[in-house]
């Protein structure tokens, strides 16, 4: 399945072109390797990334590795969803959340 992930890995230096001036929404997940939530809730996201594709593009940012944006949008837990639209964050969900209540969310910014 790792192949077709349809995902792209962010970091501190490519936010802003991926996400900012992306011309779809963007669904950014905030996790680390460590985080047992974020294991959990990683293949709903991978799911739901191939299903929206081309429609919402879906971003994960290491917060181990990138501290600089966690800290400026105030993520405090992870996972954090943060969804962006016009380089703008228009919701924000934290923590392991059903997958039809992530969809409805994504459909919600992709309309």
């Amino acid at each position: 399945m790792a192949n077709n992930v349809k995902y792209v890995d962010v970091t501190d230096d490519t936010f802003r072109a991926e996400v900012l001036e992306s011309s779809v929404p963007v669904v950014v997940d905030f996790w680390a390797a460590w985080c047992g939530p974020c294991r959990i809730i990683a293949p709903v996201i991978a799911e739901l990334a191939s299903e929206y594709e081309g429609r919402v593009k879906v971003a994960k940012m290491d917060v181990d590795r990138n501290q600089h944006t966690p800290i400026q949008y105030g993520v405090r837990s992870i996972p954090t969803l943060l969804f962006f639209q016009d380089g703008q964050v228009r919701d924000q969900l934290i923590g392991v959340v059903p997958k039809r209540r992530l969809a409805a969310r994504m459909e919600a910014i992709a309309a």
